[in-house]
């Protein structure tokens, strides 16, 4: 055994007389590039954590294998009125802890992830109050017409309100402040996993939770969960056999892996879209002194048409990836391809419209770049400064590991950084509402960290959050998506696409929000 292959034991932190022991056909191991943000259901609006975080805690409503609501913690609903919906809850439910599951836990839960520093609101987004009919029923009263509410209630996790007043975790942990709760650091859900342990950027540890109220569909009652920066090292581990599967694969390596004997490919597009902010606030804080250059539609313009998205996608992405103009992904409701063509490639033209804007030599600025969270997000970070300097504009690369460019972006601590933004609802009002509406003290905004701000468009997203005509809401959203793209009020890069790798004796759902449920996950004996 090499030194590499000792430090890649250590950081699974398995010792090596525990690894050569037999695992059980049960344990399943699962690498993919990032670890979670906090064990706090309600701080971090973060794919990987929610999914993690999605196996302890449970919603009212969960997606079933085709996107569609179905019942969770809520077995039924019914629409009272136009602005009021009944859940009733499902009873004999406990948490882990063994305390029960009751209407005040959720009204608790809806209360505590509503507000800031919560980055997680956009879930209960134009709910006005949830009302306690009796312990297993209550009534959800929206500001108005709620389209998209079944959806949203699919990623509004519920806490215990007993334990969180318990350990002093009432309040959602700051984590843009670096605060560490109780809350942050233990879980105490619903769900069918319970987790055992969590050392950060090392693992996550679950196992079943045999007084779960439902019944796992596959026959994984152990999960070790390793996130690997090194798409090497994170491709070694499956081809070794050290780990079962990958969900984030290198796109160098998709390949190679599709030609390996005891490896299987599962395709699938992902909903997800990565794009730049432009912080548009009055001055730059990582670039030239004076009016910032970003709240000119010009320079917007000029940086857009010089990224060559097609190229990214052959030479970057190995063709796993879909050169984009909208802020939201096929498969997503409000998205129309003719409309999601980018700009043609224009440097001559970009370089004039820089000049009518007042910069003919181009300016400098800042782009952070998380450099263990998207495929390739480095790489292609790199890819666009370079291509920006072909117009005279200097942009420095700041990459970073995710954990830290979050808590970077999230305090107003970025003058321009790369995101990608999975739609956990399937629709477009998710996007527009949390990243390109103008931020409030609610919901609206709640994920716009570069303080982007347009009437018209703020207009629009607020009629279609409340407009109950199914077509005339699409016609809302298709305008919302289309004033995005004009104005450059985001730069859209491409949308992902997101093939998993697995031992063949393995069985996995595949599905577009790359959230790997352990429940359907079957190992062959």
């Amino acid at each position: 055994m090499n030194a590499s292959q000792r430090r890649w034991l250590g950081a699974l932190g398995i010792s090596l007389l525990a690894w050569c022991m037999p695992i059980q056909a049960e344990t399943f191991r699962w690498a993919a590039q990032n670890d979670i943000l906090t064990l706090d259901p309600h701080s971090q609006n973060h794919a990987t954590t929610n999914n993690i975080m999605s196996h302890a805690y449970e919603t009212l409503v969960r997606y079933d294998k085709n996107y569609k609501p179905e019942p969770a913690l809520a077995t039924s609903w019914n629409q009272v009125n136009p602005s009021t919906v009944r859940f009733n809850l499902r009873k004999n439910v406990k948490f882990q802890d063994g305390s029960p599951f009751t209407a005040d836990d959720v009204i608790f839960s809806f209360e505590r992830s509503r507000v800031p520093p919560s980055t997680t609101g956009i879930y209960v987004a134009g709910v006005k109050e949830i009302r306690k009919i009796d312990d297993h029923t209550i009534d959800v009263i929206s500001d108005g017409a709620n389209p998209v509410l079944l959806n949203s209630f699919t990623y509004f996790f519920i806490m215990n309100k007993a334990w969180a007043v318990k350990n002093k975790s009432e309040k959602v942990q700051d984590y843009k402040a670096k605060e560490e709760t109780y809350a942050s650091r233990n879980a105490n859900g619903t769900g069918p996993y319970i987790i055992k342990e969590w050392v950060p950027d090392q693992r996550v540890v679950l196992t079943v939770n045999k007084n779960w109220w439902g019944k796992l569909e596959g026959n994984v009652t152990d999960v070790i969960y390793t996130p690997i920066k090194s798409d090497p090292t994170r491709v070694a581990a499956l081809i070794a056999g050290d780990v079962d599967a990958v969900t984030d694969l290198p796109t160098q390596d998709v390949p190679r892996l599709r030609n390996t004997s005891n490896l299987a490919v599962l395709d699938g597009p992902e909903v997800r879209t990565i794009f730049i902010v432009l912080d548009q606030g009055d001055e730059l804080k990582y670039g030239p002194k004076g009016p910032n250059p970003f709240k000119d539609l010009r320079v917007r313009q000029a940086l857009n048409m010089s990224i060559d998205r097609v190229g990214i996608q052959r030479t970057i992405m190995r063709g796993l990836s879909i050169p984009a103009a909208l802020m939201v992904a096929p498969g997503v409701n409000g998205y129309l391809e003719s409309a999601d063509k980018p700009v043609a490639v224009n440097i001559e033209g970009a370089k004039k419209l820089l000049a009518d804007a007042g910069f003919p030599n181009g300016f400098e600025f800042t782009l952070d770049c998380p450099n263990n969270r998207y495929v390739n997000d480095e790489e292609v970070c790199q890819a666009v400064v370079n291509m920006w300097a072909r117009i005279g504009v200097k942009a420095k690369l700041n990459a970073m590991p995710f954990a830290t460019f979050a808590t970077k972006f999230q305090a107003f601590d970025s003058s321009a950084y790369l995101l990608g933004w999975g739609v956990a609802t399937y629709d477009a009002q998710y996007t527009l509402q949390s990243i390109i509406r103008t931020r409030t003290t609610g919901a609206d905004g709640n994920f716009n960290f570069g303080r982007i701000s347009h009437a018209p468009l703020d207009a629009l997203v607020d009629r279609i959050k409340s407009e109950a005509n199914p077509q005339a809401r699409d016609k809302l959203l298709r305008e919302a998506l289309d004033m995005t793209r004009d104005q450059v009020l985001a730069l859209p890069l491409h949308h992902q696409m997101r093939p998993w790798a697995m031992k063949k004796n393995i069985t996995m759902v595949h599905n577009s929000n790359d959230a790997p449920k352990m429940m359907y996950v079957t190992i062959k004996k």
